[in-house]
């Protein structure tokens, strides 16, 4: 079977999904480009702690299914529209979290005011017009609003998380719910006035999670270069 471990990291992604409070039941999706060109994509309408490896499917780029027997993701035009137009995205996740998908209900953009929020999207996340499911209209607007942020917001549907690996659109999704059950706790209590960070933080907290997890080894030497680069 192709791509074994990877095809579990997929379903481990997707019950974090689920932990998180993310997806219900078989919302939602996720796709991962291998290093070779292949297409990692879960199938549709499928609980993740029900999957095995076998049900996640491998395809081209082009949409031309390589092994596996179930029916891919209801989304899959959109999402290989994604890897097409974006050479340099590795890693897509849809979901419906309810809190982000909340902002879309009510603002245009989910301005950065947390650090958590610039650490996993690299700045303001964007909310796009409304795109049914089974749309390419998904992958189209996700294409024309995310421009170097890592998510976007899709109107009274859900939300997009991308990266150059699974992990990192991971931690987009969630971080980016995390900020958004805040955002919305502030505004509950302030009658909508907040603090906002300005553009020189919202830039320091993008690098500085750079150097967040571990990463490869590194020397004794390397690291303290790195510590004291942080403190100047």
């Amino acid at each position: 079977m192709m791509f074994e471990k990877e095809r579990r990291e997929v379903i481990k992604a997707g019950m974090k999904l689920d932990r998180y409070d993310l997806i219900a039941l078989a919302g939602g999706n996720i796709s991962v480009r291998m290093p070779s060109g292949e297409i990692l994509m879960t199938p549709s309408g499928m609980i993740y702690e029900d999957m095995v490896p076998e049900d996640v499917v491998v395809m081209t780029v082009d949409g031309k299914i390589i092994e596996g027997d179930r029916k891919p993701s209801s989304d899959t035009k959109a999402l290989l529209y994604i890897f097409q137009q974006r050479p340099d995205i590795n890693a897509v996740i849809h979901t419906h979290q309810p809190y982000a998908t909340a902002i879309g209900l009510v603002q245009d953009e989910f301005t950065v005011n947390l650090t958590t929020l610039a650490n996993a999207t690299h700045g303001n996340v964007k909310v796009t017009p409304f795109s049914s499911a089974n749309s390419i209209d998904m992958g189209i607007d996700t294409v024309k609003y995310l421009g170097d942020s890592l998510a976007i917001i899709m109107r009274h549907h859900g939300v997009m998380a991308v990266g150059d690996s699974l992990t990192q659109a991971l931690y987009a999704c969630i971080y980016m719910e995390e900020a958004a059950k805040t955002h919305f706790a502030a505004m509950a209590m302030s009658n909508g006035k907040m603090y906002q960070m300005n553009a020189e933080q919202v830039q320091q907290a993008v690098e500085v999670f750079k150097y967040y997890g571990q990463g490869k080894p590194q020397t004794p030497e390397e690291l303290t270069k790195r510590i004291a680069s942080t403190d100047e």
